[in-house]
């Protein structure tokens, strides 16, 4: 139990240690050093607030749908970036990277280690909508607006990291910049569609228990229709 609790904080020091010196932390993957510790207590501690403010959003509905977006959460954002993240790799080892996938892979986690510290900070914003209000179609668009922002903020860590962590004096920085750029872009891309897949998260009100619906429609044409229902364009 004790040496449980000591990896424990041995994470949660790994993550911290990261957000107060971002450069020194991401100098040290661009070196390849502690790889593995620091991917595990990015994928951890990340894991953790994804999965707090899943249950939390999910606690709208019932007990069971609090559960079920607590593992859904943090499975949005793993899966894809195990879907997203061998384009990149690969990508850049064909225009000249020399950095290994362990440095990819730390480089992205901690975009979505920033993602999830901000989302669980925006976690007693949400519980105090969702104590205050009935309104679905508010407290969807709420989330759409937090999702967004705190992803926003974490894609444009990672683009300013990899001026740390990748290549920056060679032929192939250009190219390589323009890629990551370009999958970045397909990361937000496919997360919002995987999202709209794994819903629901809030689960509609009255409703029986789903966890999983019907895939039909896609996230985008959702966000409209919530924004028609919510100014009365119905």
């Amino acid at each position: 139990m004790i040496e449980r609790k000591s990896s424990g904080i041995k994470y949660f020091a790994v993550l911290i240690g990261f957000l107060r010196d971002r450069p020194g932390f991401l100098e040290e993957v661009r070196q390849g050093t502690r790889l593995p510790n620091k991917i595990i207590s990015l994928l951890v501690c990340s894991s953790l607030f994804l999965a707090g403010y899943g249950g939390i959003i999910g606690a709208y509905h019932s007990w069971m749908q609090a559960l079920s977006s607590a593992i859904k959460l943090p499975a949005l954002y793993l899966v894809t970036l195990l879907i997203c993240i061998p384009t990149l790799f690969f990508a850049n080892i064909i225009f000249g990277s020399k950095r290994t996938f362990a440095q990819y892979l730390a480089l992205v986690l901690t975009a979505v280690s920033i993602t999830s510290v901000l989302l669980f900070s925006f976690a007693p914003i949400t519980l105090f909508f969702l104590i205050t209000t009935n309104n679905y179609q508010f407290l969807i668009l709420l989330n759409v607006f937090i999702f967004a922002l705190t992803g926003f903020i974490g894609i444009s860590s990672l683009y300013q990291a990899t001026n740390i962590v990748l290549e920056q004096d060679d032929e192939g920085t250009k190219t390589r910049r323009k890629i990551v750029k370009f999958w970045l872009f397909l990361y937000a891309f496919v997360g919002s569609q995987l999202g709209w897949t794994l819903r629901p998260f809030f689960g509609t009100p009255g409703s029986v228990f789903e966890l999983f619906r019907e895939r039909e429609g896609n996230f985008y044409l959702s966000v409209i229709k919530s924004l028609s229902y919510l100014f009365g364009f119905r």
